[in-house]
C-alpha cells in the first residue's frame, strides 16, 4: 500500500519505490507517531525539526537521478531517515547537521540499522569543510532563501542538487540545479514547505 500510494502520486522510479518499501521509516519518526510513520505527512522530531512526508523524500531522490558510484551531501540530516534512503542507492553519504542532539541520534540510529555508508558530522551546511572535497549530487532537506554560490560549486561536472527555496515563513519552491560545462541551468518544480536551514551550529539541543 504504501508503495502504491507513491506510485499514485508519479513516482516511477522503481529503485526508489523499492528503496523506500525497504528502510523502516517508524524506526526514524517518534515512539508516540510510529503508527502514523507510513502516512504522507509530515511528522514532529526533536529540536523543532520535521521527518519530510514520504512522497516529498521519494520525488526528491528521484530527482536527483542517482547512480552506484555517486557520493552525496545532505544538508539537514534531521532523524537521518532521507540519508538511509540515499545510502541505499547510492556509494557514500555525508550529511550534515547543526543539531548535535539529531547528529548523535541518526548516528546511531543508521549504524544500527547498518547503514554504514553514511557519515553524519555536526556542522554547518552553509559551510561544508572544504576537506570534505566535491559531491555527484547534493541534497538540501531544509529551506535556503537563496542557494549560496559555495555549495553549487561543490557540484562535479555534470552534479545535480535539489534544495528548497523561498522565504521561511510561507511556501517554498523546489529547485534543482545541475552543474553543465557551460555553468549552471536552474529549474523550479514543485512548491513545498520546510523548516528553515539556518547557518552555524546550534548552541543548545
Amino acid at each position: 500500500m504504501f508503495q502504491l500510494a507513491l506510485r499514485r502520486r508519479g513516482i516511477s522510479d522503481q529503485a526508489v519505490l523499492r528503496t523506500m518499501e525497504e528502510v523502516p521509516r517508524e524506526v526514524f519518526v517518534e515512539a508516540h507517531d510510529r503508527a502514523y510513520a507510513y502516512r504522507d505527512s509530515a511528522l514532529p522530531i526533536a529540536c523543532g525539526q520535521t521527518i519530510s512526508q514520504p512522497f516529498v523524500v521519494a520525488y526528491m531522490t528521484e530527482q536527483l537521478q542517482l547512480q552506484k558510484g555517486h557520493r552525496v551531501l545532505e544538508i539537514g540530516t534531521g532523524s537521518g531517515y532521507q540519508a538511509a534512503i540515499l545510502s541505499r542507492l547510492c556509494k557514500q553519504v555525508l550529511t550534515i547537521e547543526r543539531y548535535r542532539t539529531l547528529a548523535d541520534s541518526a548516528g546511531k540510529r543508521l549504524e544500527k540499522l547498518g547503514y554504514f555508508n553514511v557519515e553524519v558530522l555536526l556542522g554547518d551546511g552553509y559551510d561544508v569543510p572544504a576537506g570534505a572535497g566535491d559531491f555527484d549530487r547534493i541534497i538540501v532537506t531544509a529551506a535556503m532563501e537563496q542557494i549560496p554560490d559555495k555549495l553549487t560549486q561543490r557540484l562535479e561536472p555534470g552534479g545535480v542538487l535539489i534544495a528548497p527555496v523561498g522565504p521561511h515563513q510561507g511556501a517554498q519552491t523546489l529547485v534543482r540545479v545541475v552543474r553543465t560545462e557551460s555553468g549552471f541551468e536552474r529549474k523550479n518544480l514543485v512548491d513545498v514547505r520546510f523548516v528553515p536551514a539556518l547557518p552555524g551550529i546550534a548552541r543548545e539541543l
